[in-house]
């Protein structure tokens, strides 16, 4: 039997998603609080591996039951998998740092990882219009600045389509850099803050945090709107743009194919990644 489950957690005090020894971990997290009700040693897959402080709304994970987890999950008070977010939440506290919404027997051919056709995120800013906010620390970058969002949103959207974003992106060893970017613009939310939604097929390493840091950059002044896309096809890295903090970006949504494209989805994916194990 394979899980979904959907999940949400502050990345604050977590080293990432991966598990690490002897490191606080979501997956490590997560999957101590299934040992304990269904024993075994699970292992998790999931859509999008956060780094550390890095946020998540609306993560996706599968889990693959084995007979004798299997047999405890369907043996209990109550044995409907969806009666499992329930129990996992009481093993993670009050208060947890990391919440399972929800757990359903995953439909044919899911994959958290490989079925995946897009993923968002957000992130938060503050700048001197907005004013410092201490209760928002956790989740927003302070910019000491008064940022021009309208400058910020024509740099983010000369941005998007399939590029080469090796710009914009930490260097692997024998990994593509190409990436479609679907969307990406910027606004003010009620508060005031500066939020950009970012959505691609798949991201790179500290992508996401670049591109940030390249349309702030725009909006302070420091570089013209149209520098930011030239950065991008230049294809090197450069001091010009910062990596901007982890504390201010948030998985929001990932994206699946219809049921009876899951499959196939995930072996066209497989079959890439297999080829260029940085995509996620």
């Amino acid at each position: 039997m394979r899980l979904r489950i959907d999940l949400a957690y502050d990345g604050t005090d977590f080293r990432g998603w991966a598990r690490q020894p002897g490191l606080r971990t979501v997956q490590g997290t997560l999957e101590a609080a299934i040992a304990r009700i269904l024993g075994g040693d699970p292992r998790l897959v999931v859509a999008g591996r956060t780094d550390a402080g890095v946020h998540a709304s609306a993560q996706v994970a599968h889990l693959d039951l084995t007979e004798g987890q299997e047999r405890r999950l369907l043996s209990g008070r109550r044995p409907e998998p969806a009666a499992l977010a329930a129990r996992l939440n009481g093993v993670l506290g009050p208060y947890p740092d990391v919440f399972v919404h929800r757990v359903d027997v995953a439909p044919e051919g899911f994959d958290a990882r490989f079925s995946a056709v897009w993923r968002r995120y957000a992130y938060r800013v503050a700048d001197r219009v907005t004013g410092y906010d201490p209760l928002e620390r956790g989740r927003t970058t302070w910019v000491p600045a008064s940022l021009d969002v309208a400058a910020m949103d024509a740099a983010a959207r000369s941005l998007r389509g399939l590029h080469d974003f090796a710009a914009y992106c930490k260097p692997r060893e024998e990994a593509t850099t190409i990436r479609t970017l679907l969307e990406y613009g910027w606004h003010r939310d009620d508060s005031g803050a500066l939020i950009a939604s970012v959505k691609a097929d798949a991201f790179c390493h500290s992508m996401v945090r670049a591109l940030v840091g390249a349309c702030v950059a725009a909006g302070e002044g420091r570089i013209e709107v149209s520098r930011v896309a030239e950065i991008r096809d230049e294809l090197t890295r450069t001091n010009e743009i910062k990596v901007l903090a982890a504390r201010g970006l948030t998985l929001t949504a990932v994206g699946y194919p219809a049921d009876d494209l899951l499959a196939t989805r995930a072996e066209q994916t497989r079959a890439r990644r297999e080829l260029d194990p940085s995509t996620d």
